[in-house]
């Protein structure tokens, strides 16, 4: 039997044992404590909604082992909370600088401005722990996305950022795509709803010379940027160089035919778009069978398609419809808000009859009605709860956002 080791030995281990102890509650510090002690320093009073949420995440057994978000999204009907405002994220990023586990930050659709966008920019440029950040529907300016610009430029952590539904303008946008010439850390990001005119359609040119050389970004969402086939045409052409974008929406434009004849070409040859959503635009039938003339015998590589309200008739949905059978790749297509006439509906309820098109994969769903095969509306979609919170707790959001079965990247965009 050995002997017991010295008493000097004991007390240095006790004493490695306390510092390793010091060091792990250093790493892991209690967020309301030290949220309350930051509004007491600042003189800033509590935002019950913050504390709450932080209380929250103290609780969580995994906070240790596993990165957390903090999720602080103004648009809450279930629980109304009040907003967090510029001076409420001056607080909260004075205690994020302290808790490198909380890798996710959920700020949607609060009362942020330029100055906040300016507080969490200069956070994140010396931040190395958070890697997702959704700032959707805040009332961020020209001069709040520059900030975030020019954060691109220094920080190299980040993998997912969301802007859509601010108010940025087109030289955020073109600061934004020179970034991302040069980051490379940036898998995601949310650019949907700029504020510009029509004649600024020059902002897909700077886009896609970013994409010629970005080799990082996954995920790409340009709705509503008053996008015509010219800027379709720029995207295309550039998106052939273009080895790792996999989500590319363009929904809410101005798309026609005529451009998205640049995109079955483009699908015929592409080897890594797996989601494209199209959603209200105006390819009608010839759009339509553009796509199904892609799908059907070149491309194997697209999972998921939306072409939600796009004026198409029995004669484009059939088409696609028929291109799902030759093709077993395509598993998620969304075509509610055109004209559902009885050929449409017999073809999507085969597909749905013989098991090659699931429920939970559309968003519509079979019904008979004196023995005519009808279509109704189911509440499925790629990213259906991007912009909006369930006014009701029996929600299966699972199927209202497929994007995430299919691309892990858009879980918070």
């Amino acid at each position: 039997m050995e002997p017991p080791p010295p008493a000097q030995e004991r007390s240095g281990e006790i004493t490695r044992g306390i510092y390793l102890l010091e060091k792990v509650m250093s790493v892991l510090p209690d967020l309301h404590l030290c949220y309350v002690q930051a509004c007491q320093d600042l003189s800033q009073p509590e935002n019950p909604f913050i504390a709450r949420v932080l209380q929250e995440a103290d609780k969580n057994e995994e906070i240790s082992t596993k990165g957390i978000t903090l999720k602080l999204a103004g648009n809450n009907h279930l629980v109304p909370v009040p907003r967090v405002t510029d001076d409420d994220l001056g607080v909260l990023v004075s205690v994020l600088g302290q808790a490198a586990f909380v890798t996710g930050l959920d700020l949607a659709y609060n009362l942020l401005t330029d100055a906040g966008a300016k507080t969490m920019a200069t956070f994140l440029q010396s931040n190395q722990s958070l890697v997702h950040l959704r700032m959707t529907g805040n009332k961020i300016r020209n001069q709040g996305g520059m900030f975030f610009a020019s954060m691109l430029k220094i920080n190299s952590t980040l993998e997912k950022l969301d802007l859509g539904d601010c108010d940025v303008g087109l030289q955020c946008l073109v600061a934004t795509a020179i970034a991302l010439t040069q980051n490379k850390s940036l898998k995601a990001i949310n650019l949907n709803r700029p504020l510009l005119s029509s004649q600024q359609e020059e902002t897909t040119v700077h886009i896609a010379r970013m994409l010629r050389s970005n080799s990082s970004l996954v995920e790409l969402h340009l709705g509503k940027h008053e996008m015509k086939n010219f800027g379709v045409e720029r995207l295309c052409d550039a998106l052939y160089e273009n080895s790792s974008l996999r989500y590319l929406d363009l929904s809410c434009n101005n798309i026609i035919c005529d451009g998205v004849k640049f995109l079955g070409e483009l699908l015929k040859r592409n080897q890594t778009l797996e989601i494209l959503d199209l959603g209200a635009n105006r390819i009608e039938d010839v759009g339509a069978i553009y796509l199904s003339e892609a799908l059907a015998t070149r491309n194997r590589t697209l999972k998921a398609l939306s072409v939600v309200s796009n004026n198409i008739t029995d004669k484009g949905l059939v088409a696609l419809a028929q291109a799902m059978h030759s093709n077993m790749t395509l598993s998620h297509i969304y075509i509610w808000g055109n004209k559902l006439d009885r050929s449409t509906c017999v073809a999507i309820s085969e597909l749905i009859a013989v098991g090659r098109l699931q429920l939970e994969c559309t968003d519509v769903a079979p019904y008979e009605v004196d023995g005519q095969v009808l279509l109704a509306e189911l509440s499925h979609g790629l990213a259906r709860h991007r912009y909006w919170s369930p006014r009701s707790a029996a929600v299966a959001p699972g199927a209202a956002n497929a994007s995430l079965e299919i691309l892990a990247g858009s879980e918070y965009l």
